[in-house]
């Protein structure tokens, strides 16, 4: 079990099933409304998933290890490295799922025939690496990288999906309609994973504002103060709360799908709320935890929506 949560098991799943609904809930779907025949088999997927994960699980474990002094600070008694796994099998850990992601994601580049997904996997570590130790002292550079690389979790789905496709039909493949409409909604969906992990990273760092302090970080909350970053991400969240009901009157036929208006309220809208009340009431690091774990909650419903979208095709 603890090694489970050493690589975040529960963040892994959701990342994991982020991906999978995108595939089955939404391109897929998009894909059979256009005519459109799959190309990309269920083990490769499979296996761009599991490189996805492999490698985002190195990433919290070398994370942790670089940040054993704040968490001594910040969270004592959930400290693992250096209590009941020693920091030298942290390490190996590290370098196991590392190459193991790697390797995978360079078999992916080739099928695909795709040299910048090869650059893609090895360059994710490495900016991963950048982050624990370097990125995220800096004040919103950290939270920068951690929201980009969420946001290339989902278009991945639908790059892979048409890089497989354009194999067998050329390049014309990405001037049709499915392939506009797939990157649209994908994008979509990347863009407000993006924008909710970069809300929660800096809620995050408000929680861990002591042990940051510590150690010499400069993150968002330290430099500006928690009063401006209180009205930063109020800001964040107003905009998301504003484009989210634009898309809903935008886009046509949107009403029509089953039970969207009341999972707009109810899932998406009353949760935004909730998090701007806690938000702003918190004080001390116990309640910007739970208003960190509402943010985590907007994140898991904007991913079940997808559920929703895919039944527009």
């Amino acid at each position: 079990m603890d090694y489970l949560k050493l690589i975040r098991y529960k963040n892994l799943l959701l990342i994991a099933t982020m991906q999978c609904l995108l595939r089955y809930g939404l391109i897929l779907p998009i894909l059979s409304h256009y005519g459109v025949d799959p190309v990309l088999s269920h083990l490769r997927f499979a296996l761009v998933v599991l490189a996805t994960v492999l490698l985002a699980a190195s990433g919290y474990i070398i994370n942790d290890y670089f940040d054993i002094r704040i968490d001594r600070i910040n969270k004592p008694d959930k400290v693992l490295l250096g209590k009941r796994i020693t920091r030298r099998t942290a390490l190996f850990l590290h370098v196991l799922l590392t190459i193991s992601g790697i390797l995978i994601g360079l078999f992916i580049a080739y099928v695909a025939r795709k040299e910048s997904y090869a650059l893609m996997f090895i360059g994710v570590p490495i900016l991963l690496w950048y982050y624990s130790t370097t990125f995220k002292r800096h004040i919103v550079i950290g939270n920068l990288v951690i929201s980009f690389l969420t946001g290339i979790v989902v278009l991945l789905v639908v790059s892979v999906e048409f890089a497989m496709l354009t194999k067998i039909h050329g390049q014309a493949i990405v001037r049709t309609e499915a392939c506009s409409t797939a990157w649209f909604w994908t994008t979509g969906f990347a863009i407000f994973a993006f924008l909710a992990n970069f809300i929660r990273e800096i809620i995050k760092d408000a929680e861990d504002v002591k042990g940051d302090k510590a150690v010499g970080c400069k993150t968002l909350p330290i430099a500006l103060g928690i009063p401006l970053a209180k009205v930063f991400v109020l800001i964040l969240e107003l905009v998301s709360l504003i484009v989210m009901w634009a898309i809903y009157f935008y886009i046509d036929d949107f009403d029509t799908i089953p039970y969207v208006l009341p999972y707009y309220i109810i899932g998406l809208t009353l949760p935004h709320l909730l998090l701007i009340y806690k938000w702003m009431k918190a004080q001390s690091p116990k309640e910007f935890h739970q208003a960190s774990s509402i943010s985590k909650l907007i994140i898991l419903m904007g991913v079940l929506f997808i559920l929703l979208a895919g039944q527009m095709f």
